[in-house]
């Protein structure tokens, strides 16, 4: 099975091209604000855009078995994420929740949802 905090270590390392190891060549991302992306680079320059850095704080990880095997096993990260503002301005405390689909050992699906744009809401 696939290890989802592993591939959240390396995705915030940020080291996309170790992450890919966990993913299927089908891979669907969606980040907060209904962002598509299909490589965990994608993710990572986004991040980057985003932040100075950013890391997560794994608070605990949920596995769900799927309805069938064309589902897959649903696993849930949550979560705080702690880093830098472009600025340079700490903020941690910063919730998220990461919804994964693995089949046949890979993430096929990743659902990302943070409070960032909220913060940079409030900073604003």
């Amino acid at each position: 099975m696939c290890s989802v905090d592993e591939f959240l270590r390396l995705i915030m390392i940020p080291d996309p091209d170790a992450a890919r190891r966990f993913v299927s060549p089908e891979l669907r991302i969606r980040f907060t604000g209904n962002r598509a992306m299909r490589d965990p680079a994608e993710t990572t320059a986004f991040n980057a855009a985003r932040y100075r850095w950013v890391k997560k704080r794994i608070e605990r990880t949920e596995t769900v078995a799927g309805g069938n095997e064309a589902e897959g096993t649903v696993v849930y990260s949550l979560g705080t994420l702690y880093g830098e503002w472009p600025d340079g301005t700490p903020f941690e405390g910063n919730r998220y929740v990461d919804r994964f689909v693995i089949r046949g050992g890979r993430i096929v699906k990743m659902d990302v949802w943070n409070d960032s744009a909220e913060l940079m809401l409030l900073r604003a």
